[in-house]
């Protein structure tokens, strides 16, 4: 377990107390591909450190649509943030689906806050997480809002190298807001270039 700590932990300098303390909170999960990490209307206690494999996150609309979020690879972290952050009573208002057979590290938003707590460079490490992950999730929502679709699977490809063969066409068309027809005309305008 202390590899993985290093792992997870690698931008902070941590005391073998420390490893020790932390290996105590780590719970290791192993999902298969098409298993969820979480569904709409579960409670959320957990984050999840994304050791190996690839996950999605989506929500569905009334009208039975799927919207996908996020797609989480190794090294990244990965929850219902809205839930987890008490905005809807801890009840989960997305999935989380695995979509590459994915090894995970879990602790509760109770033991990673006190870690925060007890060991305060995680709690810097934590934060430059976050600022990462919000500064992404605006890039992506004004990518949305105002590149052509062309351009948005461009940046796609190049934010995630390894993962279109592990993720179906939907999941990639409904990623980047638009139709699978449209992303087939895309890779085919991209291919003749």
């Amino acid at each position: 377990m202390e590899a993985i700590i290093l792992e997870i932990f690698r931008d902070t300098t941590l005391t073998e107390n420390e490893i020790t303390y932390l290996s105590g909170k780590l719970e290791k999960i192993t999902l298969k591909r098409k298993e969820f990490l979480l569904q709409e209307g579960e409670t959320v206690h957990s984050i999840n450190y994304i050791h190996s494999g690839c996950l999605r996150s989506y929500f569905i609309d009334s009208y039975g649509k799927e919207h996908t979020l996020q797609f989480a690879i190794k090294d990244w972290w990965i929850s219902d943030y809205i839930a987890l952050f008490g905005q809807e009573k801890n009840t989960a208002v997305s999935y989380i689906e695995c979509i590459k057979d994915a090894t995970l590290f879990k602790i509760s938003k109770r033991d990673f806050d006190n870690l925060c707590i007890e060991i305060p460079q995680i709690s810097h490490l934590y934060i430059k997480k976050l600022e990462s992950a919000f500064a992404a999730f605006q890039k992506r929502i004004l990518q949305n809002l105002t590149l052509p679709a062309k351009e948005r699977y461009t940046n796609f490809v190049n934010t995630y190298p390894n993962i279109e063969q592990n993720v179906k066409n939907y999941h990639i068309a409904s990623f980047l807001g638009i139709t699978t027809e449209s992303l087939s005309r895309i890779r085919k305008e991209i291919a003749n270039e």
